[in-house]
């Protein structure tokens, strides 16, 4: 743990690498290493701006979130549920690679209550970088983990002055730091500099306790990401030994060939679960009249990794009514 701090109020600030703790060894070069970067010497370049907080820092990791996954989440969820139980603890900070960080906001966002202030953090640039936007990030994740104003309203996530919600946020370019993330079908919830914070709505998740468990040990569910002239044989080869599930990433509002479709049915009727999602960056899947004979659910608003991340969770706790499933899309 390093304290960096005897101000107020006190920030607990978990760090699993990524870009934000990148280095290229150089400000000009395009290629570079995420996770260089340890919590005890990123937090001893915030200090030097004197803010007025207290952070604690713990490294949970510092790999690139391509490489995150349960053993990660399961970390952050027990030291956040510490954070959260310990009275001197106002806000959460977690710093991730961007690659992953919807995934990871909107698994913590259904496996922990609303109690205190969660912001996930990350930068598209590297530390070292020309232009690098990490520490402009950070410090703006600071100031809305440390605003009463934060509170209930989920896990939330901080980039290019941009507050984000963890269900609507997603990544929607490679390069670049504008706009870089964007809410989806949301929008923003706020906006955010070193020096000002400006919330939109009021929060939606006061008090709220946790929605699903959550033990590490998630089912596997492939995503089939459809493209055309695409063959039903597919279906089965991507599927793996006793599948549960499967998040279609459809063309359009879910669509797929129609010889995909006629096997995902015949799975779906020996009890395999088929969401519709969409490839498109900002596709609504609302549910069709073949939706209740094929037996599919429709992933409204999430996109197929995020569609993903809940059907984990519902199949982890075996849910397996229709209806139910359908709900948990409707409002996640």
């Amino acid at each position: 743990m390093t304290d960096i701090s005897s101000k107020i109020p006190h920030i607990c600030v978990l760090a699993t690498g990524g870009t934000i703790a990148g280095m290229a060894g150089s400000a000009t070069r395009h290629e570079y290493l995420p996770g260089q970067i340890s919590i005890e010497d990123w937090l001893g370049r915030v200090a030097e701006f004197g803010l007025p907080v207290k952070l604690i820092g713990t490294q949970i990791a510092n790999i690139g979130s391509e490489d995150i996954g349960p053993d990660t989440w399961t970390a952050l969820q027990t030291s956040i549920n510490a954070a959260m139980a310990d009275e001197g603890i106002d806000g959460i900070v977690v710093t991730h690679g961007t690659d992953t960080a919807e995934e990871t906001a909107f698994l913590l966002d259904l496996v922990l209550p609303a109690r205190k202030p969660v912001v996930i953090v990350g930068a598209m640039r590297p530390a070292d970088a020309v232009g690098s936007d990490g520490m402009r990030n950070f410090v703006n994740a600071v100031r809305v983990a440390s605003d009463a104003g934060a509170l209930g309203r989920g896990v939330v996530l901080v980039m290019g002055d941009r507050v984000l919600a963890a269900r609507d946020a997603r990544k929607v370019r490679t390069r670049g730091t504008d706009d870089a993330f964007r809410g989806f079908p949301r929008g923003s919830i706020g906006l955010v500099t070193p020096s000002a914070l400006e919330w939109f709505g009021n929060p939606w998740r006061q008090d709220e306790p946790a929605r699903y468990a959550y033990s590490g040990d998630l089912p596997e569910v492939p995503i089939l990401y459809i493209g055309a002239g695409m063959s039903a044989d597919l279906v089965d080869r991507i599927l793996p030994n006793d599948p549960l599930g499967i998040i279609v990433a459809g063309v359009g509002e879910g669509n797929m060939p129609k010889a995909i479709r006629e096997r995902l049915v015949e799975l779906a009727k020996a009890g395999l679960i088929v969401v519709r999602a969409s490839r498109v960056d900002e596709g609504l899947v609302d549910r069709e009249p073949e939706d209740d004979s094929n037996g599919f659910i429709a992933a409204r608003a999430l996109n197929p990794q995020k569609s993903r991340i809940l059907l984990q969770l519902l199949l982890a706790k075996k849910e397996g009514d229709l209806n139910a499933i359908q709900t948990a899309f409707d409002n996640p």
